[in-house]
Formats: structure tokens, C-alpha cells, sequence
């Protein structure tokens, strides 16, 4: 499975963004895909996740209420819409895609494939 993230950009605080990952291979459908970030100097941590079974839905604390996980199966992506974001969100979003059986959904090293990343910049 190869992975491209898009849909980074600059935006003021307050505003919204929507992420998309596109995944090749028949088999997208089968994967949980998941969205980290990392900020500068930071590790990389866990935004969100959605199993391939039942869409079932996966949110930090941080992003709880604000983003929204989805995924349309028919054209091999999964979304990540942001709204209400602050200067604490930029980071490099990264998507992630992994056997649904081994995921653990905020747990970087169960997920088997990565995207590039894109760059989210808030400002105040």
C-alpha cells in the first residue's frame, strides 16, 4: 500500500482544514488508517483512526469535537476534516494504514504503512 497525503496549508486560528489520503491496492478496504502528527522537536502522536470493519471511529483528547475521521472505501481515502483549529495543531499530519487485526489505533508502531506527511501551520 503506498499513501498520499495532501490538503496541508496555512491557515488563522479559528479556521479549517481538510486532510485527505489517497492509498493504493485493492486491498485499501481492508486497512485501519490512522492520522498522527508531529510538531518541532516534538515525537509524533496520535490524532485519529478508523477501522476498515465498521468505520468505527478513533479521537485524541486534543482533537475530540473539533475533527472529524472518515473514509470512502470506492476511492481509496481517508479524510481528516479539521475545524476550530488552533497554533497548538501545526504539525506534520501524517496517515497511516495497517491489518486490522494488529492495530492498535493511537499505537504508531501497529500500523504498517506510512504517508509523506503534509504541513499544517496555524497561526495566532
Amino acid at each position: 500500500v503506498q499513501l498520499q497525503a495532501c490538503g496541508g496549508g496555512l491557515v488563522q486560528a479559528g479556521g479549517s482544514l481538510r486532510l485527505s489520503c489517497a492509498g493504493s491496492g485493492r486491498t485499501f478496504r481492508s486497512y485501519d488508517m490512522g492520522w498522527f502528527r508531529q510538531a518541532p522537536g516534538k515525537e509524533r502522536e496520535f490524532v485519529a483512526a478508523i477501522r476498515w470493519k465498521d468505520s468505527s471511529p478513533y479521537y485524541a483528547d486534543s482533537v475530540k469535537g473539533r475533527f472529524t475521521i472518515s473514509r470512502d472505501n470506492s476511492k481509496n481515502t481517508v479524510f481528516l476534516q479539521m475545524n476550530s483549529l488552533k497554533p497548538e495543531d501545526t504539525a506534520v499530519y501524517y496517515c497511516a494504514a495497517g491489518a486490522g487485526r494488529t492495530v492498535l489505533p493511537d499505537v504508531p508502531g501497529t500500523y504498517d504503512y506510512w504517508g509523506q506527511g503534509t504541513l499544517v501551520t496555524v497561526s495566532s
